[in-house]
């Protein structure tokens, strides 16, 4: 492909880029149930940048802050949506079991003994 400039011609060349390596580096790193990115978490991400010397604890990073956030709403998530599927398990379970408890009735009412012997069983 050519491009004119000022009456100056020039070619343009273009090269073929490749993820494939990054990508693979990727798979490689879920496969080793790392994270898929090397720098989301870690030793140098989640430790503190410096320590005392008497032992206080450091205060938290602004990304360390965000991230324990992060996690604690979605530790209340997963206990909320766990709760919510547990409640529906319970109401399923409890609809299966009036309906079975209705066809049972239906089917007890249907089949009674007519005559003599719904006489002698009084």
């Amino acid at each position: 492909m050519n491009l004119l400039i000022n009456n100056v011609a020039f070619r343009l060349m273009s090269r073929p880029s490749s993820w494939t390596q990054v990508a693979h580096m990727k798979q490689w790193r879920i496969s080793k149930g790392l994270s898929a990115n090397r720098n989301a978490e870690g030793v140098l991400t989640d430790g503190p940048d410096y320590t005392y010397l008497d032992g206080r604890p450091t205060p938290l990073l602004v990304k360390q802050k965000m991230r324990m956030l992060k996690q604690q709403n979605y530790a209340n998530q997963i206990v909320t949506l766990c709760s919510e599927l547990d409640f529906a398990k319970k109401r399923h379970q409890e609809i299966l079991n009036a309906k079975e408890q209705e066809r049972q009735d239906i089917i007890n009412d249907r089949l009674k003994p007519k005559g003599k012997v719904m006489l002698k069983k009084k």
